[in-house]
């Protein structure tokens, strides 16, 4: 069993100054890291026009490529997540770049749609754990009241990346083609990786350590005891409640806006800005508050638990209320509400996971958390269309599946709330980790 407890105050403040100069400056590039995922992720949509006429691609072939970044996504996620308790998260960050950018390489010319199909599988292995490791290198480098407030930063990283990647790759695909869109990514993708390998050292690394108010104890445990835990559970079921609203505001939002509401593709798409431009908001602020009420004594339960939930239960609240409400700018709002929302919760969630597992093991349970949240990734998208399809109008078929959406996330809210103590489970993982150090009674024999 091994204990890290954070010191107090620091002997020196020049140090200190130093290290959180260190910290904003690796959290300012994992911001960049995850606006460059997001924009990796989302090209193939603002090409999709180009690439079905370029490959002569039916409806059908491009929803199976664009399903395809998913196949492996879960499995990446715990493959580097194991990954990172044995490989320093200077390298592996840099080596996930560069494999983003490796697969972006072959679209540079003619392609087939097996190679692009396969280019996008790999993709999705390697862009599987990029949110939990951004988190989990945020994490490290700041003391418990802090975290959340770097979460909500890495958090917003992804819907910033939407706000710029949309109107500078959707005109750079207008002026040339969509295979210059990778250029401008690949060059980016090297640039990020050479500055990651240059500045992003590992906490620690500069001699000194976070400093804090708040004194934490994280004892190494066995994974099956932290994978018991309230917290960890607690956590996952919000994660999965979560994700469901981030996949449908990727996969449908923008038809819905078209089909469902009657927008022009123009409207749809300034509109499309208004749930990513609260989420980047929202994320920041998000985090900001947890770490306030940290340290001003509030208990992790409320400040991390409750906190998160009632942010994801908002978002499902507004997404069942918006179906309900006439065209308007008050439905609007609630829609905003309902994608953007439960990104603001990501971060002060996963904070809760920093407070409760050990640093070296902590990358592996992210990416295990990561996996469970993308296979909402895969199934909403599915029960979104079925509704739509089946019922006897898309009007009341987008009715029913985001009204049944937002009753899911409330229900994986009200799961959450009662399993999340990020308290009692440190006490817990301690506790059971000393029984399992302490001799037996025939040892001691």
């Amino acid at each position: 069993m091994t204990q890290t407890t954070l010191p107090t105050r620091a002997p020196d403040r020049s140090p200190r100054s130093s290290h959180m100069r260190r910290a904003w400056t690796v959290v300012g590039l994992l911001v960049v890291f995850m606006l460059i995922n997001h924009a990796d992720k989302s090209v193939i949509a603002f090409a999709g026009v180009q690439i079905q006429k370029d490959l002569g691609l039916s409806s059908e072939q491009f929803g199976l490529l664009q399903s395809s970044f998913f196949w492996l996504f879960a499995a990446g996620a715990l493959f580097f997540g194991w990954l990172s308790s044995r490989v320093s998260l200077r390298w592996l960050l840099a080596g996930l770049m560069l494999t983003w950018v490796a697969t972006m390489i072959p679209l540079l010319g003619t392609v087939s749609f097996g190679v692009l199909i396969a280019c996008r599988v790999i993709l999705g292995f390697a862009e599987g754990p990029a949110f939990a490791l951004a988190n989990h290198a945020a994490h490290s480098w700041f003391p418990p009241e802090k975290r959340a407030m770097a979460g909500g930063f890495v958090s917003a990283g992804a819907s910033i990346g939407t706000l710029i990647a949309a109107p500078a790759l959707t005109f750079i695909i207008a002026q040339w083609d969509w295979h210059a869109a990778f250029y401008v990514l690949i060059s980016v993708g090297v640039l990020w990786a050479v500055a990651w390998l240059i500045l992003g050292r590992s906490a620690g690394d500069d001699g000194a350590a976070p400093v804090s108010t708040v004194v934490v104890e994280t004892v190494d445990a066995p994974y099956k005891t932290i994978l018991k835990t309230g917290t960890v559970i607690g956590i996952a079921v919000l994660l999965f409640s979560s994700y469901w609203s981030t996949t449908l505001k990727i996969a449908w939002l923008p038809v819905y806006l078209q089909e469902g509401l009657g927008y022009d593709t123009a409207t749809a798409g300034q509109l499309m800005m208004l749930p990513y431009g609260l989420a980047a908001v929202g994320a920041i602020g998000a985090g900001w508050i947890s770490g306030r009420l940290i340290s001003r004594g509030v208990s992790r339960r409320v400040a991390r638990g409750y906190f998160s939930v009632a942010l994801v239960a908002g978002a499902g609240i507004s997404m069942a209320g918006f179906t309900l409400l006439p065209q308007g700018g008050v439905q609007l709002v609630l829609i905003a509400l309902a994608f953007s929302l439960n990104t603001a919760a990501f971060g002060v969630a996963l904070s809760a996971i920093a407070d409760v597992v050990q640093a070296k093991k902590r990358g592996m349970v992210l990416g295990m958390l990561s996996a469970v949240a993308s296979i909402s990734g895969m199934v909403a998208p599915l029960v979104l269309g079925f509704a739509v399809g089946s019922s006897v109008d898309k009007i009341t078929g987008y009715a029913i599946g985001f009204q049944s959406s937002g009753a899911l996330m409330v229900v994986g809210a009200v799961i959450a709330v009662f399993l999340i103590n990020p308290e009692r489970d440190i006490a817990l993982i301690r506790r059971r980790a000393e029984q399992a150090a302490r001799p037996t009674a025939e040892e001691t024999a």
